[in-house]
């Protein structure tokens, strides 16, 4: 049986901090180029290097997204891109196109090379191939079920890793290769700028009668009919291990902390349970669906694992996400009084009950008996966002901690 690494996304140095603290083995990032999420607030070069010292000191490892399908003006700048990596030496690249692929191995040699799931990656033949040129990961396309991805483990050495997407947003298009924004508005999702075309609301046209749109309707707003539901295998955690998958990966580098926080701790104590004893997993699956449930999502699917999805796997009456908690910030330290230092994100009142979402699992509810400025000045709510506050708690918070408010 092989033992999962849990790989977690992170948007910012803040959530790669979370990620590591609250679970992940290993966590994935972008930098200010080349990776699939431009829109991301991504890492500077010091940012990168702060965080993978931080995950470093935990046993955690870091791979940078490089996956964009590139062009030829990219590729001098993949170039010099590598270069600055090679010095920073994340554990790992995770790319889609051969030619960067080429680069990185000249440049790089040193670091690991993994393939994206912007590659097609959809049998063992292509795993080998890879493996011949050097990557030691490849990461399955979404369109695969557990059977096919049984019979690559059967057909690839024994130490070639599989990667595959467990839990987060769907794409519309194969293996995330999409022409649909492009088209609409210019922005390539191939090169990671794209505008989520298959969330909006359609009409259609026949042919003979141009300029009559006919709406589809589910309901009275419309319909939305590429908007898958989102990924979760929290309750299929032995049919991914019995697969052979090395790598159990959470979709989401846009993000927020308190989303990472979530999924991981949820699939770290899965992993954990399950590999300790399976009735401890099967006893404790009630816990992980309620914290599941506690973050954004649109609904749930097991997406192609067991065989291609039904249009139960869609929505059609909404675009929106589920929401049941409101994130308020962590507690980046814990000053000499016991206040937590935080970064507001969402506004809170003193005597406001909230809870403070641990690691370990517990969730503790609690009330805000005061708000403070940078400059020890008491305020009765906290309105603006991104403002330094230090809270006052009714009960011990330690750093890392997650603040949230469940929301009615």
């Amino acid at each position: 049986m092989r033992h999962p690494e849990l790989l977690v996304p992170a948007s910012s140095l803040e959530v790669l901090k979370v990620a590591v603290v609250f679970g992940a083995d290993a966590v994935y990032i972008g930098g200010e180029a080349f990776g699939l999420r431009a829109k991301a607030k991504n890492f500077s070069m010091e940012d990168m290097k702060e965080g993978i010292a931080f995950a470093h000191k935990y046993g955690v490892k870091v791979y940078v997204t490089a996956n964009i399908l590139a062009h030829n003006k990219d590729l001098e700048g993949v170039r010099a891109y590598f270069e600055e990596l090679r010095d920073i030496r994340p554990d790992g690249l995770i790319i889609a196109d051969p030619a960067v692929f080429e680069i990185a191995g000249e440049v790089c040699p040193e670091i690991d090379r993994h393939i994206s799931t912007q590659a097609n990656n959809t049998n063992y033949g292509t795993y080998r191939f890879w493996h011949k040129l050097g990557a030691t990961r490849v990461v399955t396309a979404r369109e695969l079920s557990l059977e096919e991805i049984r019979e690559i483990r059967q057909n690839i050495p024994e130490d070639m890793e599989i990667e595959t997407f467990v839990h987060g947003a769907m794409c519309i298009s194969y293996s995330g290769r999409c022409l649909l924004s492009n088209f609409f508005t210019g922005r390539d999702a191939n090169q990671g700028a794209c505008t989520h075309p298959c969330r909006w609301k359609y009409s259609i046209v026949e042919e003979t009668r141009p300029g009559e749109y006919m709406p589809v309707y589910e309901n009275e707003r419309g319909t939305y009919i590429f908007n898958s539901k989102d990924l979760c295998m929290i309750e299929h955690i032995p049919d991914l291990i019995e697969a052979g998958i090395d790598s159990f990966k959470i979709e989401g580098r846009m993000k927020t902390a308190l989303y990472v926080a979530t999924v991981a701790r949820t699939y770290r104590k899965a992993i954990d349970d399950y590999l300790e004893s399976p009735q401890k997993y099967q006893d404790n699956m009630q816990w992980y669906q309620s914290q599941i449930s506690g973050c954004t999502y649109r609904k749930f699917t097991t997406g192609f694992f067991y065989g291609k999805p039904s249009d139960e796997a869609q929505i059609y009456d909404s675009n929106t996400y589920l929401k049941d908690y409101t994130y308020l910030g962590y507690a980046e330290e814990i000053d000499g009084r016991g206040f937590a230092r935080i970064t507001q994100r969402n506004k809170f009142s003193v005597g406001e009950e909230i809870e403070i979402m641990k690691p370990d699992g517990r969730n503790l509810s609690v009330t805000v008996r005061g708000i403070y400025d940078e400059e020890g000045m008491p305020q009765q709510s906290a309105p603006h966002p991104q403002q330094t506050l230090f809270i006052d708690l009714d009960a011990p918070v330690e750093p890392f901690d997650i603040l949230r408010r469940q929301e009615a």
